[in-house]
């Protein structure tokens, strides 16, 4: 199983991911980083586990509203339209989102 070393927060961290995940890892990390930064910015005594949690929650939340925008969404395309090609495409980004807020939830690190 591959590993990468990612930075959070200015520490590296070694996690392990499916092979051609590496990249997406790193993008992820990036995005993690950039949420502590900005809370770190805010809080310089903030332990980095506070960041962190502050920074999954955040995450949570805005792949929540997303997850019940695209719900939503899906709705409405379902009850007003009868494009089978559209309705296939919702209904797969919606699995895409599941799948990430699925991972988030049970990390490989």
């Amino acid at each position: 199983m591959p590993q990468v070393t990612v930075t959070i927060n200015g520490h590296p961290h070694a996690v392990q991911c499916d092979p051609g995940e590496e990249h997406r890892i790193r993008d992820l990390a990036r995005l993690v980083d950039a949420k502590v930064a900005s809370f770190a910015d805010q809080s310089a005594r903030a332990g980095e586990a506070r960041l962190l949690v502050l920074a999954a929650l955040l995450l949570a939340d805005e792949l929540t509203e997303a997850s019940d925008a695209l719900r939503r969404l899906n709705a409405r395309a379902a009850a007003s339209v009868d494009d089978p090609a559209l309705a296939d495409g919702i209904d797969q980004l919606t699995r895409r989102i599941e799948a990430v807020a699925l991972r988030l939830e049970t990390p490989h690190i």
